[in-house]
Order: structure tokens, then sequence, then C-alpha cells
């Protein structure tokens, strides 16, 4: 069953409106609409449920195509840091500067730091992915990591609205080229 299809999201949000407007439309405002409520929530997670498992099927499929050797945070981010730097580590409140590329699990390449020029972002304000943070939270400076972020800590349900797909997971090459205190960290 391919979950991305257009006739699945047709059918489950068929399935949904109809689930909730009997809800809405039942007189008996008792056990009725409260067993309406439960089938709308059931049929919910069971989809968001089929989603996560294929996806991480993709993943796991990705991973074993390449052959790298990834561990898994609880949060369901794939990582591996490939060399290890020496310089500080990254903690909340820091600056960091990297050199990146990202791709689709297609292989597509959809940003790099060669045409966008390197990112920086300061560590906890939430300016980046939160799958992508927590990756850069393992690393130091000096650092070459890969990262599979799954959708739902990259950009979810919508994608960025530009080059990431809806419920694309994202794998990215990171090299950590400074990390450094900012001036607000230091109060």
């Amino acid at each position: 069953m391919n979950l991305h299809s257009p006739r699945i999201h047709l059918f489950i949000s068929a399935a949904l409106s109809i689930v909730f407007f009997n809800g809405c439309n039942n007189d008996e405002k008792g056990s009725k609409y409260s067993s309406n409520i439960k089938l709308f929530d059931d049929t919910v997670i069971n989809y968001n449920r089929q989603i996560v498992k294929s996806e991480n099927q993709e993943i796991e499929d990705f991973i074993k195509r390449y052959k790298w050797k990834m561990e898994k945070s609880p949060t369901g981010l794939r990582y591996i840091i490939y060399h290890k730097g020496d310089g500080p580590k990254a903690m909340r409140g820091q600056l960091v500067k990297m050199n990146y590329s990202v791709r689709l699990l297609t292989g597509e390449e959809i940003y790099n730091s060669r045409n966008l020029g390197s990112k920086e972002f300061i560590v906890g304000q939430g300016k980046i992915e939160s799958g992508l943070e927590e990756g850069i939270l393992m690393l130091r400076e000096g650092d070459r990591a890969k990262f599979i972020v799954p959708s739902h800590i990259a950009y979810g349900l919508l994608g960025d609205l530009d080059k990431v797909p809806e419920r694309a997971a994202l794998v990215y090459d990171i090299e950590v080229l400074d990390i450094s205190t900012t001036p607000d960290s230091s109060r």
C-alpha cells in the first residue's frame, strides 16, 4: 500500500469526514458521539502509524543500500560521526557554523553549502529542524557526520514548500566548521 498516494489521502479524508459529520448530526449526543470520536481518533492514529512504519522501512532500506553503520536516537534520528574533531562540543546558546549537503532518500541533492554558503545558527533557538539540532548537539567542532532525519523531526507533513517534499526524510552530511560563544550566552 502506497501511503503517499493521492487516492489514499482522498479515501482517508472521505472516511474521516463521514465519521465527523455523522457525529455532528447525531441527535443523541451521548455514546454515539463518543464512539464516532473514538473511531475518528483510531483511524487517524492507525494512519499515522502506517506512515511512520513505511518511512522507517524506507530509511532502513536506504541505510542497508549504502552499508552505513548508524545509531538511532529515541526520536528516530539516525547518525554516524565518521570524522572526529577535537574542538569544543556544541551546546545550547552557542553559534555553530557548518558546511552541509541535504539529500532526499532518492539520492537527489536539494540543498548544499557549496551553492548557498555555510549555515550559521544559534543552538536552541528553534531556527533549524529539531532533528538537525538534536544531531548538532552530539557534535564537536571539526566533526563530520551523516544524519537521517525522519519527517516528523524535519519539515513534517508539508515539507518546506520549496525543495523538501511533504513527509520527506532528509539525509544530511555535516561538517562543523566553528562553534563559538555568542554575546547572549555569556550572561
